[in-house]
């Protein structure tokens, strides 16, 4: 770990949704850095807390195929990909038909840096950071209707510096458990707990992540622990939640602002809990 914890602050260059740069400060007065050289996340989303939170490595691990496709060709190709991205932000881009268009184009085809670049403009160019899949593995977010979207030129520039400290690989989170050594500390921060039953909007990769998967977090966290690996989890603190996480050694809570509905009326302060196994 390096004497410079919080680095930053630095934006993901993606919009995403439940992304954790506003509470990068709870997550480390939790987190145990001690003695730590390097940060796992198995499930690196945007990437915040990886680009505001300084180590001498990193492992990262994403479900999602075309996100650990996009970060790899930032972190070896990024001056290329800045340039050709950057064609994709201009106002001809900028209406539903054009976002429709190039949303199939994306879905059509299997080269992984046309995807990268497509990806990038869905994300800055759809609805609220969603990235959302059907069943059939296309993405489905509608567009945004955003005036001007934002190309995230410096942002790119920093994630591919910082990158060239870590690992990327696509698979499910157990596949970076797996990897874990004495020196590192692991952050998790799984698709959340519904805050009640029926809104539960956890299918980011076209796959949704279950009450059973939420257990199995908890034994990978266990079985490591025993390795000397602290695993830090981020959840809603609900009441199934409240039971999972009963035999962390430790639980911080606070409380965050959650949209649960399009109008500025559907903002309400949810309390989150970060559980400690150590």
């Amino acid at each position: 770990m390096s004497k410079d914890t919080l680095q930053t602050n630095m934006r993901s260059a993606l919009k995403w949704a439940g992304g954790k740069k506003r509470v990068i400060g709870e997550i480390l007065k939790v987190l145990p850095v001690k003695g730590k050289k390097r940060l796992v996340e198995p499930f690196v989303g945007g990437g915040s807390v990886f680009l505001n939170i300084d180590f001498d490595e990193y492992l990262l691990v994403d479900m999602n195929k075309d996100l650990i496709s996009l970060f790899n060709i930032i972190k070896n190709q990024s001056a290329e990909f800045i340039i050709d991205a950057e064609k994709f932000f201009n106002g001809d881009n900028n209406n539903p038909d054009k976002y429709y268009d190039l949303r199939k184009q994306f879905n059509a085809t299997n080269d992984p840096y046309e995807r990268s670049i497509l990806f990038l403009y869905l994300n800055r160019h759809g609805y609220n950071g969603l990235c959302r899949y059907n069943k059939s593995g296309g993405y489905n977010v509608p567009f945004g209707r955003y005036k001007h979207p934002y190309f995230p030129k410096a942002e790119l520039a920093y994630f591919s510096r910082k990158a060239q400290r870590a690992t990327f690989i696509q698979g499910d989170f157990e596949t970076a458990f797996s990897q874990a050594r004495a020196d590192d500390v692991i952050y998790c921060d799984p698709p959340y707990s519904p805050i009640n039953r029926t809104a539960n909007f956890t299918a980011y990769t076209g796959s949704s992540f279950t009450d059973d998967d939420q257990r199995r977090l908890v034994d990978c966290a266990e079985k490591v622990k025993s390795q000397g690996v602290p695993t830090l989890i981020s959840n809603h603190y609900v009441d199934f939640t409240r039971e999972l996480y009963k035999n962390a050694a430790k639980k911080e809570l606070f409380q965050v602002q959650r949209s649960i509905s399009q109008k500025g009326k559907g903002r309400v302060k949810v309390k989150e809990v970060l559980a400690l196994y150590k």
